[in-house]
């Protein structure tokens, strides 16, 4: 089972990037839109691993106080594009202790250097010529608790369930 962890997204901050999207389109981006049913932002990606109960009592077992994100912009990164997300020493220090849990349960993750961002559009290409729109969607976010999502490739591109919850306090 592929597996990750991740904050999923309350209407209000889901409708801020879809606007976002939005925006890119009518200035001209083409590419593979993110569906709004799969914005989020991944914590930790595992991959493939048969143990979902394991990964969710160390999700339960890591103390996560609830806080707030923002969103401050968007950008490229090589073919992609992302929205960006405020620096945030809470969700930091919470993704770093979540992850040293997963290491000492030998549970394998990818070890990229976490940054916070959501993916937008993947192999993005635009008109020539076409200026990228402002940045407008100055929305945040309480995070009240994280999510164990497992991902499945559909006849329609990934299908993205909810299998687990951790709650903040």
């Amino acid at each position: 089972m592929r597996l990750f962890i991740a904050i999923n997204f309350e209407e209000d901050f889901r409708d801020a990037l879809i606007d976002i999207q939005d925006d890119l389109m009518r200035c001209g981006v083409e590419g593979n839109y993110t569906a709004p049913e799969n914005l989020h932002m991944t914590l930790a990606f595992i991959g493939e691993w048969d143990d979902p109960e394991g990964v969710l009592e160390i999700m339960k077992s890591v103390p996560m106080r609830s806080f707030s994100i923002a969103l401050k912009g968007y950008g490229p990164f090589k073919d992609m594009i992302f929205a960006d997300i405020e620096e945030n020493e809470d969700l930091r220090a919470y993704v770093k202790r979540l992850r040293a849990a997963l290491t000492e349960k030998e549970i394998p993750f990818d070890r990229k250097k976490f940054l916070p961002h959501v993916t937008l559009v993947r192999k993005a290409h635009r008109v020539k010529g076409a200026p990228l729109p402002e940045f407008d969607e100055a929305e945040t976010m309480r995070v009240r608790g994280i999510s164990l999502m497992k991902s499945e490739r559909g006849s329609h591109g990934m299908i993205y369930t909810e299998i687990g919850y951790a709650t903040a306090f």
